[in-house]
């Protein structure tokens, strides 16, 4: 594993203040627009020219009309919760959309998208004093049949009256905030911290005058968190010589974490490289390479049949596409408080922007 490199942030005012906003905005699955236009807006200065497709995937493209194409990848999509079946006194229940976690959602607060705007609401659960009445009996546990929304109304005519309908999107309330020691924790880091780097590696190109020789796609894609979906989608539209994606792997230095299974990965010691079926090993091998050359520290891990990422879609894509996965450690994947640390934000936006200044298409992937 290389030292890491003693360097100056790669971060501006500019883009730590889109950094915060996007965090803070809401993209859940199916839902991912008004994310997307934001990031449509940070992105626009530093590609040619843009596009986005029938269910919102966005694409920035540098150098639009080379043959070679390499695409840069992240997902833009929260999980959430989708209104489902509204009760006679105005309680609201709920179905999944995504890996939502139910076990993390008593007492906590949300933003129900309804027809009329946002609305607030409460998780509610019951109060300890009414749950310990009989010792024998067991603590109910959350689960998504009894978990329920409490926005104020008392009657099911007031829900509907604030533009909450079936079908409406609902998530979690809580945004960014800055930790000690470099620690920042969010809603939906995953990945939309992913979709930040992805436009910051197109940032230090332009601002640093350097000239691909291929055409880049800078693609930020919806539905990841319901089966890879946007992914395969643009995938097949694009039809990709390369593929580098990024998105969020598991810390596993906090209790209840196997690492027998999950590996051995922690937060602030660099971005990880994984072995999978999906992942070109030749091309594996190159980014490996420009970490050591370049001094980025790399942490590994191994991913079996599938890396549960964007990865299998664009790999598997058309003919099939010489894919590559560089992760960003990640604590409480898939709660409020998602936790990653500032230096590996920079390291992972620094090996994918070294990655591609090396890479050509004369570079030989070819296993034979």
């Amino acid at each position: 594993m290389a030292k890491a490199a003693k360097s100056k942030s790669l971060l501006t005012e500019q883009s730590q203040s889109f950094f915060r906003n996007y965090i803070n905005n809401a993209s859940p699955v199916g839902f991912e627009t008004s994310g997307q236009k934001l990031w449509l807006d940070y992105l626009k200065p530093w590609v040619d020219t843009q596009f986005t497709d029938v269910y919102g995937t966005a694409v920035g493209v540098i150098n639009p009309d080379h043959p070679f194409k390499v695409v840069i990848e992240a997902h833009a999509d929260e999980i959430s919760w989708f209104v489902n079946y509204i009760t006679s006194d105005g309680l609201i229940y709920l179905k999944r959309n995504g890996g939502v976690d139910h076990q993390i959602a008593p007492g906590m607060r949300v933003i129900i998208h309804g027809k009329k705007g946002p609305v607030k609401a409460v998780f509610g659960w019951p109060a300890i004093h009414t749950r310990m009445h009989n010792p024998d009996q067991k603590e109910p546990q959350p689960k998504v049949d009894n978990l329920f929304l409490d926005c104020g109304a008392r009657k099911k005519e007031e829900v509907t009256k604030l533009g909450i309908h079936i079908g409406a999107v609902v998530t979690y309330q809580e945004g960014f905030e800055e930790l000690a020691y470099g620690n920042y924790i969010g809603r939906a880091f995953d990945n939309r911290i992913g979709g930040f780097m992805i436009a910051e590696v197109a940032r230090l190109l332009k601002e640093n005058k350097k000239k691909l020789p291929y055409g880049l796609y800078v693609v930020n894609a919806v539905q990841e968190e319901i089966g890879l979906r946007g992914a395969e989608m643009i995938a097949r539209r694009i039809q990709p010589n390369v593929a580098i994606i990024t998105d969020v792997t598991h810390d596993t230095s906090t209790p209840m974490i196997s690492k027998i299974i999950e590996g051995d990965i922690v937060t602030g010691k660099g971005p990880s490289l994984a072995y999978a079926p999906a992942i070109h090993n030749k091309l594996l091998q190159f980014v490996e390479d420009i970490a050591d050359k370049k001094k980025i520290p790399v942490q590994w891990r191994t991913l079996s049949r599938s890396t549960g990422t964007d990865t299998d879609s664009f790999a598997y894509a058309n003919d099939g596409c010489p894919s590559v996965l560089i992760s960003i450690p990640l604590r409480y994947m898939h709660t409020t408080v998602e936790m990653l640390h500032k230096d590996d934000i920079d390291n992972t936006i620094r090996l994918m922007y070294e990655t591609l200044l090396a890479l050509s298409p004369k570079t030989n992937l070819s296993y034979f």
